[in-house]
């Protein structure tokens, strides 16, 4: 592949802006799109998605559990999803929160970042409380391949707080030093100018400062849920990541998958015109 996952990522925020469309199918979303609480429901509303989203965004996120919870019907579900996204040309990034030490960690970023998997994606979100270290051999694996991780670093989640913006015997918070970590090894792994692959989940109801974290380099794509359903607006992108604005990609699900599978495409293209308006003001 002759380009990392943060290029790709930087490539497709500027074709079609930063929009990622989160693919969670709810039990009550399924109910509402007239589908079964199933894994033969959860493989006909990520295949409607991925098919009403595809020329429209550069993104889309799996959310894994939705599919896992149907045991193995569930994951063969899901891998044609990811199938299809992938044939449709999106970026896909599966939302799996993976992480662990050594080999098993190697294992799961074998299952999610091997071309030719069946659960192959473009990047992989990834939990560095084992210690950044521990995803090492994650990191030399996405960048064989092209692809990329998106590092848990300052979640929008309420309990996540106390341990995120905790202090170590250096005085940065645990969030800050989870993105020096990652950002002394993309700097290691990119020439200048480019992107880093390995990106972070920051979420768009965090207050940075609050966080007590600032803008890294080299950059990186950063995931952002929060958008949509959880209260934060296309308006606030700009505001709330300032300089980092632009290495955003803003994930809403609820938000649009509501609009049901016939008015999916057109939530769709409205939000993308609202992120476009936002950015460029």
């Amino acid at each position: 592949m002759s380009a990392g996952f943060g290029e790709r990522a930087r490539a497709g925020i500027l074709a079609r802006g930063p929009l990622c469309v989160g693919i969670d199918p709810h039990a009550a979303l399924l109910a509402s799109w007239g589908l079964a609480d199933d894994a033969r429901g959860v493989r006909e509303f990520g295949l409607r998605t991925v098919d009403a989203v595809a020329e429209r965004v550069a993104f889309v996120k799996p959310q894994v559990s939705f599919f896992e919870r149907f045991g193995s019907a569930g994951f063969a579900a899901l891998e044609d999803v990811l199938a299809a996204a992938r044939r449709a040309g999106l970026l896909v990034i599966a939302d799996a929160k993976r992480g662990d030490i050594g080999s098993t960690m190697d294992a799961y970023a074998a299952a999610w970042l091997t071309p030719g998997s069946p659960l192959e994606a473009d990047a992989l979100t990834v939990n560095p409380y084992l210690g950044v270290g521990a995803l090492d051999g994650a990191l030399a694996l996405a960048h064989t391949h092209g692809k990329g991780l998106f590092v848990l670093a300052a979640t929008s989640n309420p309990e996540a707080r106390s341990l995120q913006a905790s202090t170590g015997s250096g005085g940065s918070t645990v969030s800050a030093q989870v993105i020096d970590e990652v950002s002394t090894r993309n700097a290691a792994a990119v020439s200048d100018g480019e992107w880093g692959s390995a990106g972070f989940v920051i979420g768009a109801t965090v207050d940075w400062t609050d966080a007590a974290i600032a803008a890294f380099a080299p950059p990186a794509p950063i995931l952002a849920p929060g958008f949509g359903a959880q209260g934060a607006t296309p308006q606030d992108l700009r505001p709330r990541f300032g300089t980092m604005a632009p290495c955003v990609i803003a994930s809403e699900s609820r938000s649009v998958l509501a609009a049901g599978p016939n008015g999916l495409a057109d939530a769709v293209t409205a939000r993308v015109a609202e992120y476009e308006e936002s950015l460029n003001v």
